[in-house]
């Protein structure tokens, strides 16, 4: 479906002053070239200055059939006709003939000039181009210069060089022997100047052949290059190919000889192939084959060829079509660059393909996959046609018409990643086009566009004297058609004459018809008026301007209307282009500012959208730089709308609301906030409420508007929560406490899961993003700070808040050193993070260290800290019966550390700690911590213990232990000392007992441990073993009883 839009593209119109009728004409570098009829003159006007004055004029020499103009390197290209021989040509400094010089070099491909083009190219020179077979079409590459030449099954491509003066005796003597890369970025700078001849950096111009590639049985109409991509065009078939050189000797050679013969065998019959579109990697099972041909020059490797798309078309003879009517024609290869591209250094970052048929147009985008953009279906048959950035121009008989284009809609997506999310949007690709207003001409015959100019020629007669004969010609093939037709229907026993629709089909001329054209028509001197035209287009920002206006139609009869929200979008991407060419700053900064005011007017069409799109007001409004104030004013229904808030604007809100904005809304608007969603969605209040933005809303209004909620909506634990907080900023605190009593702590908790906003605002941009509590969280750490710890735990859980962004709430509340401690250890409880408990274990480890130095009874702490404001909530004991990484104490522990020696505080501290490493942690990176801890107090020593244990240091840690404690050795050994490390009792206990025995005969302490360590060897060793550990000056009575015991029960086993 094609939109029509009464906007006006054209602003001006004038006559070029051509004196002798044109024949062909192309433009390009400021200039329009002219080919009079006859075809062996080429005039150049000035397009830049009011009345397109003539530049310069010269001879060819040949009748001009086809001439393309070059912007790198600022040369002509033609293809000439004399004596019934076809020559391609290049024309060089064709701009020194504007100061009347006579002189001009004529020389071969490959071939330099000595004098005036060793002396810097000051004269217009002529470049032979030889070729094996007769030149069809030509185009030039607009990035790089480059030249292809279709010819009959050939195409057959020419790198453009510069060659200095100092290689022009080497090139004289010596081949070409490199050829450089198709995608090579060479720039030839546009030679607007005149160059003096003393300036011996000027170079010249010049070709080198680098590509063949055969297409058999495939005649190009026109041909098309781009940055590497090749199009060909016949009657009815458009191939789009590309070249990229390749590391492998081996060439891609796409040539399929059976495809080729099965050709030729049939050439005598008559195929009508059927309609195909085969895109990107599809393209390569056409019909068509491929092959290149070394050219022997290649020194960075080889070409490869891919094909990227294939489109052929078949004549519809059953709606009475002919094939004129379906002949292809304005096949354009169109390169797009982004605005932080450099059209000098780099490829285009879109490069777009577009072919038509006298009813229909195709374009397709050709990187980054391929895919059709848009089908323009004209209004009436079309004969020209020719894409723009911002526009499609055609041409039909007797009128001028543009078409919207969309290739701005693929470039802006490449240039901005954000595009088609929630932070920026811009119309699709897909988007329907639009027409616009048409100008009307007379006898309009071919058409070119040079930026804002069009150009036109117009002949009032386009008749001449063939057409009878050719009437006559079609007629007698008509009737030789119609008799083979039904002779051979009446061989299969079928008569035509009987079966109406038969007879129809047979009424339409084509079997005699070949695939084939006759040559373009020359005017002829029964002409009778011509002109041509140079038309102005407007510039992107008026043709905005005026779309605005025409849109202002829609929008006051139905806001929502469909066709609206086309033409803005149409006026988006319109801008969007002309942001993508524009480096002027002033006048970007214009469009830039037309851009919000677009994206403002979207987001306003989006709002009010229906579902399925609805979600495009939120990026819209976004780009449009518009507060939430403003939006919401802009979204309020008439006193006499019947319309409420649309989808669109709820969903802006909703999003906004639930992002962490620094806009805050002042008491009205947020107040009206709350009357749109209790009118709209008051399923999202709870949500509102909560969002950092709505701080200043009426309290007390509100939560009457929430109480209204709870008597229609039922009770439920968020609206709960948020009735309270909003009771808590009325001072109630006992409306606060009765409605918090309502639930079970951990129903409150699930209600903090479900909005986190109710205990932590912030953390929108991320894990690194800063947090800060509540006045709800607040107040929690105050009278419930249970609740605010397992509200804490369970969003860290889910993800609602990282653990550096809990640890900064707490320590903006504070309670760095007794909530934040809870928060890890109930944190350490709930985690299965590996990660997090490595880090909670450290962190836990470090707080209890610093307590037990903070609360050293024996001497005043060198660390200083603040004072705990109130118990863990947690104890030892808790720790260790719900949290896997508290291990049970060791009984031995109790004996060197019993309770009630020191203060509580200290003695929970050291609990904690003992019972940590009693546990699963791994004491390696706990022995850095410890050594800021002395073992001269009975409490340090028993946590080195522990270490030194922990690590298998049973020998020393015996041995230490009977130093400073003995009395706790027998519950050491008993508990550490058994199944492998049993032996230890008699091989190091037993040894270390007898000689401080020895040494202390009246320590009852030492004497007992002996006892109980002689009553666990005679367990466990046979009486042989048994005499051997006995000291040799022992006192036998002492222990004979332990021998006498070994031995019974030796006898028993």
């Amino acid at each position: 479906m094609v939109h029509v839009y009464n906007c006006h593209p054209f602003a001006s119109q004038q006559i070029v002053q051509v004196e002798q009728e044109p024949g062909l004409f192309c433009s390009g570098g400021g200039a329009l070239f002219v080919v009079v009829t006859g075809g062996c003159k080429v005039e150049a006007y000035n397009l830049e200055q009011e009345g397109c004055p003539l530049i310069c004029r010269f001879g060819t020499m040949g009748t001009v059939r086809n001439i393309q103009y070059s912007k790198i390197g600022d040369y002509l290209v033609t293809i000439e006709e004399k004596n019934s021989a076809t020559y391609l040509r290049a024309y060089t400094n064709w701009r020194y003939q504007a100061e009347e010089r006579s002189r001009v070099g004529v020389r071969l491909l490959g071939h330099l000039l000595r004098g005036a083009s060793q002396r810097g190219g000051a004269q217009m020179e002529i470049i032979e181009i030889p070729l094996s077979e007769r030149p069809v079409s030509v185009a030039c590459c607009s990035v790089t210069g480059d030249l292809l030449v279709g010819c009959e099954n050939t195409l057959v491509l020419f790198t453009l060089r510069r060659q200095n003066q100092e290689n022009l005796q080497n090139q004289s003597q010596q081949n070409v022997q490199s050829s450089s890369s198709l995608n090579s970025q060479q720039t030839f700078g546009q030679s607007e100047g005149h160059s003096s001849s003393s300036d011996h950096s000027v170079s010249i111009l010049d070709f080198e052949r680098s590509v063949i590639m055969h297409i058999p049985n495939f005649t190009p109409k026109k041909v098309a290059l781009c940055s590497g991509y090749v199009a060909v065009q016949t009657e009815l078939e458009a191939l789009v190919l590309k070249l990229n050189t390749s590391e492998s000797d081996a060439l891609d050679e796409s040539c399929d000889m059976s495809k080729t013969d099965l050709l030729e065998d049939q050439s005598d019959l008559l195929l009508i192939p059927r309609q195909q579109e085969l895109l990107g990697s599809q393209a390569k099972n056409c019909d068509v084959p491929v092959s290149i041909e070394k050219t022997g020059l290649e020194d960075k490797g080889q070409y490869k060829l891919s094909y990227v798309l294939f489109r052929r078309f078949t004549p519809e003879f059953f709606t009475g079509c002919s094939v004129e009517e379906t002949q292809l024609h304005s096949m354009q290869l169109h390169p797009l660059f982004t605005s932080n591209q450099s059209t000098s250094t780099e490829e285009p970052a879109c490069v777009f393909c577009f072919f038509s048929l006298p009813s229909a147009g195709y374009l397709y985008s050709l990187k980054n996959g391929v895919e059709l953009l848009s089908a323009y279906q004209y209004p009436e048959r079309v004969l020209e046609a020719v894409l723009t950035d911002h526009l499609l121009h055609v041409i039909t008989k007797n009128a001028l018409q543009c078409f919207t284009v969309r290739c701005a809609a693929v470039a802006a997506r490449i240039e901005e990643p954000y595009i088609d999310t929630t932070m920026k949007a811009c119309p699709p690709s897909s988007l329907e086009v639009c027409a616009l207003r048409m100008q009307l001409f007379i006898g309009l015959r071919s058409v070119c566009v040079h930026g804002p100019h069009v150009i036109l020629l117009s002949t009032a007669d386009t008749q001449t004297q063939e057409e009878p004969e050719r009437v006559q010609q079609r007629r007698g093939l008509h009737l030789k058609e119609h008799t083979t037709l039904a002779g051979i229907f009446l061989a299969v026993g079928i008569d035509p004459t009987t079966t109406p629709a038969l007879e129809s089909f047979l009424s339409r001329p084509f079997l005699a018809r070949r695939w084939t054209t006759s040559p373009p028509k020359e005017s002829t001197p029964t002409g009778h008026g011509w002109n041509l035209y140079v038309v102005d287009t407007v510039s992107p920002l008026t043709l905005y301007n005026e779309m605005v206006e025409y849109s202002r139609q829609y929008a006051e009869t139905n806001p929502s209307a469909q066709s609206l929200r086309h033409l803005l979008s149409e006026a988006h991407l319109l801008l969007c282009s002309s942001l993508l060419q524009t480096t002027e700053q002033t006048h970007r900064k214009d469009l830039e500012e037309a851009l919000r005011e677009n994206c403002a007017q979207l987001g306003d069409c989006f709002s009010r959208s229906s579902q399925k799109d609805c979600h495009l007001a939120l990026p819209y409004y976004r780009m449009s730089g518009l507060s939430v104030t403003e939006v919401i004013a802009r979204n309020r229904p008439l006193p006499s709308s019947p319309h409420s808030y649309g989808l669109g604007f709820l969903f802006y809100l909703n999003h906004y609301l639930l992002e962490e904005t620094e806009e805050i809304l002042s008491q009205e608007s947020a107040d009206e906030v709350i009357d749109i969603f209790s009118q709209s969605e008051s399923s999202a209040l709870i949500s509102v409420c909560a969002s950092p933005s709505m701080i200043n809303i009426s309290a007390d209004r509100t939560l009457q508007v929430l109480h209204r909620l709870e008597d229609t909506a039922g009770v439920s634990v968020p609206l709960t929560i948020t009735m309270a907080t909003l009771a808590l900023r009325l001072d109630d605190l006992q409306q606060f406490m009765q409605l918090l009593d309502r639930h079970a702590e951990m129903l409150l908790v699930y209600g903090f899961i479900e909005e986190p906003r109710l205990l932590i605002h912030g953390g929108g941009g991320g894990s690194q993003a800063y947090v800060r509590p509540t006045a709800l969280t607040q107040q929690l750490a105050k009278s419930q700070p249970g609740l605010l710890v397992a509200g804490m735990v369970a969003l860290h859980e889910n993800n609602k808040v990282q653990l550096e962004q809990a640890d900064g709430v707490f320590k903006e509340l504070g309670c760095e050193n007794c909530l934040l401690v809870d928060f890890w250890e109930a944190t350490l409880m709930a985690s299965s993070q590996d990660a997090v408990i490595q880090e909670l274990l450290f962190r836990l480890t470090s707080v209890y260290i610093d307590r037990l130095l903070c609360t050293n009874p024996d001497k005043r702490s060198i660390f200083p800290q603040s004072p705990l404001r109130h118990k863990s909530l947690k104890s030892a004991d808790d720790l260790i019966n719900s949290c896997s990484h508290y291990g049970a104490l060791y009984p031995w522990l109790i004996i060197l550390c019993p309770p009630y020696t020191t203060s509580c505080l200290h003695q929970e501290a050291l609990h904690k700690l003992q019972s940590l490493l009693c546990g699963p942690l791994s004491v390696g990176f706990v022995l850095p911590l410890l050594e800021r801890l002395s073992d001269e107090t009975m409490w340090g020593f028993s946590l080195h213990l522990l270490c030194e244990t922990r690590r298998g240091r049973y020998d020393s840690s015996i041995g230490t232990l009977l130093d400073r404690c003995p009395q706790a050795i027998i519950a050491y050994a008993n508990h550490h000392l058994q199944d492998k490390h049993l032996e230890l009792w008699w091989q190091k206990l037993l040894p270390e007992l007898c000689n401080r025995t020895r040494a202390s005969a009246d320590n009852s302490i030492l004497l007992a441990a002996l006892k109980e360590t002689l009553v666990v060897v005679a367990a466990e060793t046979n009486p042989t073993q048994f005499l051997e550990l006995l000291p040799d000056d022992g006192t036998a009575s002492y222990f004979l009883p332990h021998l006498l015991t070994c031995t019974q029960k030796h006898l028993l086993a």
